[in-house]
């Protein structure tokens, strides 16, 4: 098969055949090692657990008591069906009146109605992907450049480059100051581009972020307001996990600090925001994203453009009376971020209790776990051994530091609600298993490791599991954890 598709592919374009796409990266290798494995409680429960999925299960309950109290609310219902024909025929393609008024309303809310957004600017896509491209179609031409702190997103580079032909350059953020996006930064990025003849468009910023989990303040969101403004480029400002923080610092959008007194200045035509339902809501098989711009030129391009991607009238048509319930998106609103933030107590707290950090965060579907100690040597590669390691022994899609551009070797992603109870526990044990394990081979088994020429796990980890589950074995979170012999060792 694989001889086949090399053998056509000099019939397709170089778009269709260059590797943009990124697929040949760890993040989407460790998608496949689950779709080849999957986890099931009874059917395959010896199988990879996925947690490289940035989806927000915790809530489905209360959309689904939503939709049964509100059956008008879909045409393909009974009480719906009146409304078919009117839904089903063409429209408009700026978006139905209700679904854009909806929308609006709903992204101020989730602000903490702290800033207000027209319904006229709002342009809707297939999904935050679609709306990221289009603004890049919208603002650079192929070879042009934007910033983007470290670590982001690792779907950026396909979102971002892949048909438009543009470049990112990385604004380098690291540990010592918990990846805080800092002028110097910026600047050193911004430089850098220019020395290599790159024209920099625009810095695109995701608050909260993904991978880290965490939110802009106030002076750095200024800074970055004040930065893109003196270099006279664009500001894009990922916001698709605004609903998502759950315990304070509260979120601060960008179009809450454009109406600030001292931003009163600020070029407003190069501000733009980036939104969906996927994150805030758990839709991401609505494909429903948004494009904010105080642009009217890029409203104008980017109206045209999402004829490439709308969404469909039959969904704009059910989440329009839906956002318009305001006690239910009230309820929704607080309840999934109580969820949300228990959640994640969970699992860093049981990740503490051997040892094993993380970043402190109070946003997104994940955090970032801290493996530092268990690499061998702080280098990519030896990242990707104890990578292959959780895949394939311990059982877990995690997502590797290096995958997000992260310039320190040993940092994870671990998304956390896209799974059930029984799920997570499973998930949280077969991690604490194999941290237990680790240390407690490391002594016996160091001058066997010294003499191997390749890495092999002889350790037996179902066993482990077991023991892990008996009461008297518990570190606390100040027992050492020494580098890894299943680490050390070269693949």
């Amino acid at each position: 098969m694989a001889l086949m598709l090399r053998n056509q592919e000099h019939f397709l374009s170089k778009i269709a055949t260059n590797n943009g796409h990124g697929e040949d990266s760890p993040y989407f290798d460790g998608w496949k090692a689950y779709d080849s494995d999957p986890y099931h409680h009874t059917k395959n429960p010896k199988g990879v657990i996925q947690m490289g999925l940035a989806e927000n299960q915790l809530s489905f309950d209360l959309i689904q008591d939503w939709i049964m109290n509100n059956p008008r609310a879909s045409i393909c219902t009974a009480e719906g069906a009146d409304d078919f024909k009117d839904i089903a025929i063409y429209q408009d393609y700026h978006g139905l009146p209700e679904f854009r008024n909806a929308i609006a309303k709903f992204m101020g809310k989730v602000r903490g109605d702290m800033a207000t957004f027209d319904p006229d600017r709002i342009v809707m896509s297939g999904g935050a992907t679609g709306a990221h491209e289009t603004m890049v179609f919208c603002l650079a031409d192929p070879g042009d450049a934007f910033l983007v702190p470290t670590p982001y997103y690792a779907g950026f580079d396909r979102d971002l480059r892949w048909r438009t032909g543009a470049q990112l350059v990385p604004v380098i953020c690291d540990s010592s100051n918990n990846f805080t996006v800092t002028r110097d930064a910026l600047e050193a990025a911004y430089t850098k581009a220019q020395e290599a003849k790159i024209k920099v468009k625009g810095l695109l910023i995701t608050n909260p972020s993904n991978p880290l989990g965490t939110i802009l303040d106030r002076e750095t969101l200024k800074s970055i307001v004040r930065f893109t403004d003196e270099k006279n480029i664009h500001l894009v400002s990922d916001e698709i996990y605004a609903a998502t923080v759950f315990k304070r610092p509260s979120f601060i959008s960008i179009a809450e600090i454009l109406e600030e007194q001292d931003m009163e200045g600020i070029n407003r035509d190069l501000m733009h925001i980036v939104y969906s339902l996927s994150k805030d809501m758990g839709f991401p098989g609505f494909r429903i994203g948004i494009l904010y711009s105080y642009n009217d030129a890029v409203v104008s391009c980017a109206r045209k453009m999402s004829s490439f991607g709308l969404v469909s009238t039959q969904t704009q048509h059910l989440i329009a009376s839906m956002l318009s319930d305001d006690h239910f998106v009230d309820k929704f609103i607080i309840e999934s971020k109580h969820r949300l933030a228990k959640r994640h107590g969970v699992f860093t707290k049981g990740l503490e209790q051997v040892g094993i950090g993380s970043l402190e965060s109070n946003a997104g579907l994940f955090f970032w776990m801290d493996l530092r100690r268990l690499l061998s040597e702080a280098t990519v590669e030896a990242e990707m051994a104890l990578w292959r390691i959780i895949i394939k022994e311990v059982k877990l899609n995690v997502s590797p530091g290096s995958s997000f551009h992260c310039s320190e070797p040993g940092w994870f992603r671990v998304c956390f609600a896209n799974m059930d109870d029984e799920t997570m526990r499973v998930a949280l044990r077969r991690i604490k298993t194999f941290v237990l394990q680790t240390k407690g081979g490391q002594e016996a088994s160091a001058k066997k490791q010294c003499r191997r020429q390749r890495l092999q796990v002889s350790l037996s980890f179902r066993r482990m599991e077991d023991i892990m589950m008996t009461p008297h074995l518990i570190m606390t979170p100040h027992s050492p954890i020494c580098s890894s012999p299943l680490v050390r060792a070269r693949t």
